[in-house]
């Protein structure tokens, strides 16, 4: 009798970060920060957060466009930060609009701190991600524009798109 081959198909590996590389998704992105604040320096935070907080947060639920960073009592927390409410959260839902704390190194803290009381400066977050398991924020200690330098930015952007665009019709 003749024995029967089991053939199975080889699993696809999952999709992952090469060997000590971390995996990163971002989830929330704030453009108009860069459009309105000029950043002089980013910074990676951790953030703490609840339960129902992280789910809302891997489905993409979240809002950073009115958040800024606030230091009180010696430790950094992030304002106005929206997490809409997990649906199935019952009674262990969070609040939307909470304050929450940012998790960085004691001499990061101190240092921003100091630049930001120095200098007129503010905390302002670039984007929300996901570093392996892990939610972060990137802090961007920025300095807000002025309506003329916004103008002038414009200009410069269009300035710029009309000499590529030139460069391109003339290559043809």
């Amino acid at each position: 009798m003749a024995k029967k081959s089991k053939s199975r198909k080889a699993a696809a590996p999952k999709p992952t970060a090469s060997a000590g590389q971390p995996h990163y998704r971002t989830v929330a992105d704030n453009r108009r920060a860069r459009f309105n604040f000029e950043v002089i320096e980013s910074v990676e935070a951790g953030i703490a957060l609840t339960g129902t907080e992280v789910k809302s947060i891997r489905a993409g639920r979240v809002n950073i466009r009115d958040a800024y960073g606030l230091f009180r009592e010696g430790e950094l927390w992030l304002q106005n930060l929206h997490i809409a409410s997990w649906a199935a959260g019952g009674p262990w839902n969070h609040e939307p609009l909470r304050t929450r704390k940012l998790l960085i190194h004691r001499s990061q803290l101190n240092r921003l701190a100091a630049q930001v009381g120095q200098q007129g400066l503010t905390l302002v977050p670039l984007r929300l991600y996901l570093k392996d398991h892990h939610v972060k924020v990137e802090l961007a200690l920025a300095k807000g524009r002025r309506r003329y330098d916004k103008r002038k930015r414009i200009m410069e952007r269009e300035t710029g798109r009309e000499i590529a665009r030139a460069i391109r019709e003339r290559s043809r």
